[in-house]
């Protein structure tokens, strides 16, 4: 009977909890737990061996999986930074480059890839958002990759 009871009182506190309003953050939650990120504003460059290899390993496993194709990047080459936003207040620090991608077909195509910081695998490092025209089957960056392009 003690159990019931205990219980019964347990479930009607929580009830009580859950049903309770919302309230807004106090001062010191504001000031000093919902900082906001912090950046160092230090994104490689397009050139690095990371971020290509990166885009290299993302395109081959696209294919394979998703459209059961055997192309695969075997170079990038004329690489060229488009823009670079890493000092713009209130913004991820990010890089957009340009570059040409040779497939293992023969063919070259344009390739465009903006390398962004903290936008990684659980935002611990930096991230790559890539789009090669031409192969982008999906149209994720619409045509001709223009949403890959600052």
């Amino acid at each position: 009977m003690l159990g019931r009871i205990a219980g019964l009182a347990l479930a009607l506190a929580f009830s009580v909890v859950s049903v309770s309003q919302p309230r807004a953050a106090s001062w010191l939650e504001k000031n000093f737990w919902l900082s906001g990120p912090r950046y160092d504003r230090e994104v490689p460059p397009c050139d690095a061996p990371g971020p290509l290899d990166r885009i290299i390993a993302d395109f081959h496993t696209k294919e394979i999986a998703f459209w059961n194709s055997k192309l695969e990047i075997v170079g990038i080459e004329k690489i060229r930074e488009t823009a670079a936003l890493a000092w713009a207040a209130q913004s991820i620090p990010r890089r957009f480059c340009s570059a040409t991608a040779l497939i293992n077909d023969g063919r070259r195509h344009p390739i465009y890839y903006s390398i962004a910081e903290d936008t990684g695998m659980i935002g611990m490092d930096w991230g790559v958002n890539f789009c090669v025209v031409g192969l982008d089957r999906d149209r994720a960056y619409g045509p001709a990759c223009r949403a890959a392009r600052p």
